[in-house]
């Protein structure tokens, strides 16, 4: 999908299809200038059919009407847009994601839309024309129908903020390609190259293996890695944007979980090729780092493995210690991503100067229960930081919700025979005691901050801004997080 914008008048262009909209005041249809002018070309037929048909311009309701060779359009596409006052980024690219689809069922190729705001246009566009068809056959690859360009119409139409978005989007593609391939070709190999395709002028990129991982005493991710026959890799990229400050991202890299012996029932191993969506965002983000340029230094760490019940796999019972000297308590085998995270964040500790440190991770189904399946779960006990990851999940459109590091549950995680326990002993607050957990081995004296995306990261079913699969959710919101990060140096 190719974007324009223009300052020419919706009269002087053509297209497939031209988008307005219409806002939903109480029981009114408030319509927008551009759909006035459009409604007086084809002398009142756009009212006349939104009122006979009973046409409510609710967030993301659609409305194809055929010009009959009346303007350079074949049809108006009404895209509603709910009350005025309640408008923000995340519903603007509900819109917009609501017409991609009905563009592409619409079998329109070109399309020409009225609107300032081109940046959530673009994001909401690309979120809703996303397919993933490359397992399906060529008949079905063929049928599917894609938007070629769309030519943006409005005053003071900011082209950077097109092709900003147009990277944000790409980056978001990536990661949710990335969590869509099937779990045996996502491996922690795979994973491994993809992000060493990504070294170039500004990015490093640096793979540990096996005995690399001994050397370093990352044994959390070694004793998690061991059920599988496929090795644990520990990803370092390095993006150099000058500056003083540096962020370090920690993405959980579980590439399929199987619960290890503390085994899945069925249905819980049907959707486990996504745990490993923290890793995938990251790799996202360094995608388009050298496009964006951000002017400060990002550093991504990827701790990624199977978990598997092989012969070899960690037992309940199991003793390890991770990369700081901590012993951990295998308590359950199916809370791993935490162990590995263990050995991630030790390594940020030990050999990153970070600023800040934010780990994002598809960690507690706790957490689904808490927020549900579209809001992600925001841990920190530093109030400026949890303040910036809000502003920038609002501003790009994702939803957050702040969450307490509840020090009075500490005691739950304390464990007779090791330094910490994997799960709490009771099975209340486990999204809370997960971050907790975490906070052990995050760097001291340093701002830091745990994402659990368990909710929002894969769709189990098509939405209007999801079809089903990999979401690419945090994306959008630490690459906001980054650039505003950036303008503060």
């Amino acid at each position: 999908m190719k974007f324009y914008a223009t300052t020419k008048t919706i009269s002087d262009l053509s297209a497939d299809a031209v988008a307005v909209f219409a806002y939903q005041e109480e029981n009114k249809i408030v319509y927008t200038k551009e759909l006035i002018v459009l409604d007086a070309a084809v002398k009142g037929m756009c009212k006349t059919l939104l009122t006979e048909e009973g046409y409510k311009a609710h967030l993301g309701a659609t409305f194809v009407i055929q010009t009959q060779g009346k303007l350079p359009f074949k049809k108006i596409i009404v895209v509603g847009l709910g009350k005025e006052n309640e408008l923000n980024a995340h519903h603007l690219q509900y819109a917009f994601a609501s017409l991609a689809r009905k563009a592409k069922s619409s079998r329109v190729t070109s399309l020409v839309v009225a609107t300032k705001d081109v940046y959530n246009a673009v994001v909401g566009l690309g979120l809703g024309s996303y397919s993933f068809l490359i397992h399906k056959n060529k008949n079905i690859q063929k049928e599917e129908h894609e938007i070629q360009g769309v030519t943006f119409v409005g005053d003071g139409i900011m082209q950077k903020d097109i092709i900003t978005a147009a990277k944000v989007t790409d980056a978001t593609t990536l990661a949710r390609d990335l969590v869509n391939e099937p779990p045996s070709s996502t491996t922690p190999t795979y994973l491994g190259k993809i992000a060493k395709k990504l070294s170039g002028k500004n990015i490093t990129v640096k793979i540990f293996g096996i005995n690399e991982l001994r050397k370093m005493g990352m044994n959390g991710l070694l004793a998690v890695s061991q059920g599988s026959h496929e090795e644990a890799k520990f990803i370092k990229l390095s993006y150099h944007g000058g500056g003083t400050k540096t962020i370090t991202l920690v993405g959980k890299g579980i590439t399929y979980d199987s619960g290890g012996l503390s085994l899945k029932p069925q249905s819980g191993l049907e959707t486990m090729k996504c745990d490993m969506a923290g890793a995938a965002t990251i790799v996202g983000i360094f995608s388009v780092l050298s496009k964006i340029q951000p002017h400060i230094n990002i550093v991504g760490l990827i701790a990624a493995c199977e978990n598997m019940p092989g012969g070899r796999a960690i037992k309940p019972g199991d003793v390890v210690r991770a990369m700081n000297g901590k012993t951990i308590e295998i308590v359950n085998t199916d809370a791993e991503g935490r162990i590995i995270l263990a050995d991630a964040l030790s390594y940020a500790e030990k050999f990153v100067k970070s600023d800040i440190v934010i780990d994002i991770a598809t960690l507690t189904g706790a957490c689904v229960v808490a927020l549900g399946e579209e809001i992600a779960g925001l841990f920190t006990d530093n109030e400026l930081v949890q303040e910036n990851l809000l502003a920038a999940a609002k501003q790009a459109g994702e939803k957050f919700w702040p969450m307490p590091i509840a020090t009075e549950y500490e005691e739950q995680l304390k464990s007779e025979i090791a330094d910490v326990r994997n799960v709490s002993k009771n099975r209340y607050g486990g999204a809370i005691t997960g971050a907790l957990f975490l906070k052990e081995f995050a760097p001291k004296n340093t701002s830091w901050a745990h994402l659990d995306i368990a909710g929002p990261a894969f769709a189990e079913k098509d939405t209007v801004l999801s079809s089903y699969g990999g979401t690419g959710f945090g994306v959008r919101t630490l690459l906001t997080f980054i650039e505003e990060q950036a303008r503060k140096i």
